[in-house]
């Protein structure tokens, strides 16, 4: 195999998570340490970094300062919700990046994100083949939401996962101090897949008295009578709700709230989410005339690096390395995904999957493993979830706080 030499660029892109970070140390010193790539690039703020020639000379940071990376949370060379259009109708975008490639050289392209960017790697990979320009494109998986196709989990599910489980043990503590009976909501991220939302389950004795998906069609009515029976029953109530859960019609059920009121979408057009907890609530006290109170997780749930997953922090820290390693060895065209076991003790192998298949489809929790009512979550969930959410993060601490990666970002010219 003919060696390609020249230079990398490593973007982060979409909602960062608690270990995209280490995803990106992965790559980094995977590439660092390779004699086939020249020069390591970040691109600021993902792709629009690219376009805007904006990308930072990773080789000239300190490699000690580097290694903080792995428990540092959020999208540290910065992120972006930036929509590629169909190269066949409107190519002004991937001329211009491929200006840049040109520019400096670079022969690998490793981008971190979830299904958005798996198809910005596969639009970006085709145009390349497509105008002989030899590229190396690799995507590095990253979701809380955990529903890219193809891959057992995805990177960043399982530190979101525990911070879920570990939250709803600590509100069910709270919420059951007083005498008088209360009912709590929790809004919990997840668009379409309720990955996440079900994490509550792993709270055990602790867990939410119910829990609705976006993979069961939701039914105000229904909620109402299961929450008000819970209620009568034990005098308090907790509530887990996926923040994209829907009625028959697909309309996402926070939009009731927004009624009349235009939704804020992102590039992609995806509906801007929120305030479904308050809702719900509020709904809650006019049956009941209980007492209620509505949580949101929001982004605390993907940036809680202080309780992040050993197991997650190692398996994205390798997804990085393994791009970067396969690359160089010759591939192109793949995201990074796993391939696990459970039976007889938890195992977690590499797997390359073509960009093809996994670009913009997602992969719903299976509908067995949610209770007939589709209000709970059964144990097939649990024992799937239970091993990705082990082991605790090293993260360093100063003054008793964490201490986080403190990049120069010098900028290429």
């Amino acid at each position: 195999m003919n060696q390609l030499k020249g230079a990398c660029v490593i973007g982060q892109s979409g909602g960062p998570t608690s270990v995209i970070n280490a995803s990106a140390l992965g790559a980094i010193e995977a590439a660092l340490d390779s004699g086939g790539i020249t020069r390591v690039y970040g691109a600021a703020n993902g792709i629009k970094g690219i376009l805007d020639d904006r990308l930072y000379i990773m080789d000239e940071e300190d490699r000690e300062e580097l290694k903080h990376l792995r428990f540092t949370p959020s999208s540290a060379l910065g992120s972006c919700r930036y929509k590629l259009k169909d190269p066949d109708t409107d190519d002004t975008d991937y001329k211009r990046i491929l200006e840049i490639f040109k520019k400096h050289d670079i022969r690998y392209f490793f981008y971190n994100g979830g299904n958005d960017s798996m198809d910005t790697c596969n639009k970006i990979s085709k145009y390349m083949i497509k105008n002989g320009y030899e590229c190396r494109v690799m995507g590095i998986p990253k979701t809380i939401d955990n529903d890219l196709f193809g891959t057992d989990h995805c990177p960043g599910f399982g530190s979101a996962a525990k911070y879920v489980a570990t939250s709803c043990m600590e509100l069910y503590l709270d919420a059951r101090v007083y005498d008088t009976g209360m009912i709590t909501v929790i809004e919990i991220m997840g668009r379409h897949a309720g990955w996440l939302a079900a994490a509550a389950a792993l709270a055990g004795d602790c867990a939410p008295d119910l829990i609705y998906l976006p993979e069961v069609d939701f039914n105000i009515e229904k909620f109402l009578d299961d929450v008000e029976a819970i209620y009568k029953k034990n005098g308090k109530a907790i509530v887990a709700v996926s923040e994209g859960i829907h009625d028959h019609s697909g309309m996402f059920i926070n939009e009731y709230a927004a009624s009349g009121i235009e939704v804020a979408r992102d590039s992609f057009g995806h509906a801007q989410l929120g305030g479904l907890a308050s809702y719900l609530a509020g709904l809650c006290r006019h049956r009941t005339g209980a007492k209620v109170r509505g949580i949101e997780f929001s982004l605390l749930q993907r940036c809680a690096s202080h309780v992040a997953s050993k197991t997650d922090i190692d398996e994205s820290y390798a997804s990085g390395r393994a791009a970067v390693e396969s690359a160089v060895n010759g591939v192109t065209d793949k995201m990074v995904g796993f391939k696990c076991t459970r039976g007889g003790g938890y195992t977690c192998e590499i797997e390359l999957l073509p960009l093809e298949t996994v670009a913009n489809t997602e992969k719903k929790v299976p509908r067995e493993w949610i209770n007939e009512a589709g209000n709970g979550i059964l144990q097939p969930y649990i024992d799937y979830a239970l091993p990705l959410i082990e082991g605790e993060t090293e993260q360093k601490k100063v003054n008793g706080l964490p201490r986080f990666a403190k990049l120069k970002k010098v900028l290429a010219r």
